[in-house]
């Protein structure tokens, strides 16, 4: 199988549509314009007054074929959401929000960090489950439900002024069966108190899904992945604008412009650079998904975007009257010197008030006149930076200025927010390793029986995996793609390992067992410093089945027990090599093994397992991939804190270093 286009190239159904001039509007062109992602900008200057007709024609005629009336954006509860320009997307156990040695959350350094590089946040997606779900049995709501202190951590975003969406996975059909989704769904939004939820896969909820959700939390915003059909803008009240291209001369958001309180999100989760969706959520008044860590990897902002949007979101929620009550005149008229030069602009007008959102599409900055008569330049000094943004207030004679002028004209003049060849990343990970810290105990000295002895010396070995959106080693996999898919996702992929064993190592050919992990409980009375789910299939301190591995327990619990032993778990390259050898032996039910080959990239950590287990998640390509496994099989585990880590399905053996 071969791709049929290029992934870094917008599909077809990624375009933007083109609007017909020259007469008015047939019903069928009508009607196909409610396909649209992005209406396409008439490059001629003279064909954008009938292009703006046309516009008006076609939401006057979508309004009443769909019989929009509204109701659902004059919900009080929901109407924050018409300001929600930034919304970051966070997996709950990202290192800025959860602290691994604290084992605890920490909002105050997210929140910290999004204030200084992006002039804070409107909203966060909680991201909870994927791509962890299917390990084992536990479904989307255990992955929130089984979380401590997750009320207190809505809270705590709640009393910054941020609101909080949580995830639904509609494709979770494969895990533990319990209560319907609607009904899941429902409890986790009232019980946690968030205020929206994300649509993950789904262009719209269905509208038994929707009344259910609105019963359970008056005001739900619900957020799309994709294109928003027309009809259902009436009863979601954002959408993300995420694998939309927009025109050579900046369209218009079809969603936005046909109800201007519905909230968009650009989006390009695997790109670098952002120039493209910042310009196009700037000239429609919309927002942004602030998107860093995508599933465990870091793709992150650079200095130059983040100080974009921070300029952006400061003007836009000063402005929110203009850009949501006021007149709304995309492609306004310009000098011909700004219209020769690339820029753009929309023209917001309210009372006294006009506000021009501009753009330079150019590559060269613009220091000429962008509108004719006097104008309040809010934070460029006269200049549209190349391939950046401006914007220009006026204030009708005689009229007071608006409260909010001198807030905007504080914001700090960022160089590396002008110039495209200054880029650079306020943070940019390296891979390291994390060795977690074993406890002291009496080491034991064992005889090296019942073992696979590992030579001393070079190796290499081939790894197998599939191809997830976790990446692997290497970083980013899909780095500036449009939207990856199969072939290239979730294919069967190797790559090659090399190393080095400095001395002999000795790897357990058996699992620890249940009956083993107790007499180490019993010998050195051993206590977690997080508890929670700690063997928790044990019943009464005691396990059911003593010969079976012992499970339920994180790396600390087995490198803890591993140094009790006067050993250490195996690194991912050791257990491949003892497994290859055919010694090492499978307990029942199968289980995947921890290994010491622990990775943080400064904001993710995980772990590499082994050996694959009994249990199989189906029905969903998104679960981790479950049954036994080659030993050459690696599998990237996204490391949850608070004892999430803990499972049914994921145990250890030991290993040793031979000293001769």
């Amino acid at each position: 199988m071969t791709y049929v286009f290029d992934p870094l190239v917008p599909r077809p159904i990624d375009q933007p549509t083109e609007v017909p001039l020259g007469a008015p509007l047939s019903a069928e062109q009508l009607v196909a314009l409610d396909e649209a992602k992005i209406f396409v900008g008439p490059a001629n200057p003279a064909d954008r007054p009938e292009w703006r007709a046309r516009l008006r024609q076609w939401r006057a005629d979508a309004h009443e074929r769909h019989s929009y009336h509204g109701r659902a954006y004059d919900r009080p509860e929901a109407a924050w959401v018409a300001g929600c320009h930034t919304v970051a997307q966070v997996w709950l156990w990202d290192e800025l929000l959860y602290s691994f040695e604290e084992h605890r959350f920490t909002p105050e350094r997210f929140l910290a960090d999004a204030h200084q590089r992006f002039g804070g946040l409107d909203a966060v997606v909680l991201w909870h489950a994927y791509p962890v779900i299917g390990l084992d049995d536990r479904n989307q709501w255990d992955f929130y439900r089984d979380v401590p202190g997750l009320r207190e951590l809505v809270e705590v975003f709640h009393s910054a002024g941020v609101r909080v969406f949580v995830d639904y996975n509609p494709w979770d059909v494969g895990t533990r069966r319990g209560e319907d989704d609607a009904t899941g769904l429902s409890a986790v939004l009232a019980d946690f108190g968030a205020d929206g939820v994300f649509l993950d896969t789904l262009k719209k909820a269905d509208p038994a899904l929707v009344e259910q959700l609105e019963r359970a939390r008056p005001g739900v915003v619900l957020e799309g992945e994709s294109k928003l059909p027309v009809e259902r803008i009436e009863d979601h009240s954002a959408s993300w604008a995420q694998f939309f291209a927009d025109s050579p001369v900046p369209g218009v958001l079809r969603s936005h412009w046909y109800e201007r309180r519905h909230m968009q999100h650009h989006v390009r989760r695997w790109h670098r650079e952002h120039t493209e969706e910042l310009q196009s959520a700037w000239l429609n008044g919309v927002g942004v998904m602030v998107w860093e860590v995508v599933f465990g990897v870091w793709v992150g902002w650079s200095q130059r975007d983040a100080a974009t949007v921070r300029r952006m979101v400061t003007v836009q929620r000063a402005a929110g009257d203009l850009l949501r009550e006021g007149e709304w005149t995309p492609l306004a008229p310009l000098t011909p010197e700004a219209e020769a030069a690339g820029v753009y602009a929309s023209r917001w007008e309210l009372g006294d008030w006009t506000l021009w959102t501009v753009i330079n599409r150019g590559d060269s900055d613009y220091l000429g006149p962008v509108v004719d008569g006097p104008v309040i330049d809010l934070f460029t000094d006269g200049c549209v930076p190349a391939r950046g943004i401006s914007a220009l207030l006026r204030v009708a004679e005689g009229a007071a200025e608006p409260s909010w002028l001198s807030r905007v004209a504080t914001l700090p003049h960022d160089p590396d927010a002008r110039f495209p060849h200054r880029l650079a990343a306020r943070l940019q990970p390296g891979l390291k390793s994390v060795r977690g810290t074993l406890r002291d105990s009496e080491s034991l000295r064992v005889p090296l029986t019942d073992v696979v002895e590992l030579p001393a010396g070079p190796y290499m070995l081939t790894v197998r995996y599939r191809g997830r959106e976790t990446g692997m080693y290497q970083g980013a996999p899909y780095v500036d793609e449009w939207k990856p898919l199969p072939p290239r996702l979730h294919d069967a992929r190797t790559l090659q390992r090399d190393g080095s064993l400095a001395s002999p190592v000795a790897v357990a050919a058996t699992e620890v067992t249940n009956g083993e992990f107790a007499e180490f409980l019993a010998a050195t009375g051993y206590q977690p410093v997080e508890p929670h789910r700690f063997l928790a299939h044990w019943v009464d301190g005691r396990p059911a089945v003593e010969d079976e591995p012992v499970t339920f327990v994180d790396l600390d619990d087995a490198r803890s027990y591993c140094a009790w032993r006067g050993g250490r778990l195996p690194t991912e390259d050791e257990w491949q090599l003892a497994g290859e050898t055919g010694g090492l032996r499978r307990g029942a039910p199968a289980v995947w093994n921890w290994t010491e080959s622990e990775h943080s990239d400064g904001r993710t950590r995980f772990v590499m397992l082994k050996g694959g287990s009994d249990y199989r998640a189906e029905g969903s390509e998104w679960y981790v991939e479950g049954g036994r496994h080659a030993p050459e099989y690696s599998v990237k585990l996204l490391l949850p804190g608070l004892g999430l880590a803990r499972g049914a399905t994921v145990g250890f053996r030991c290993a040793w270093d031979v000293t001769r």
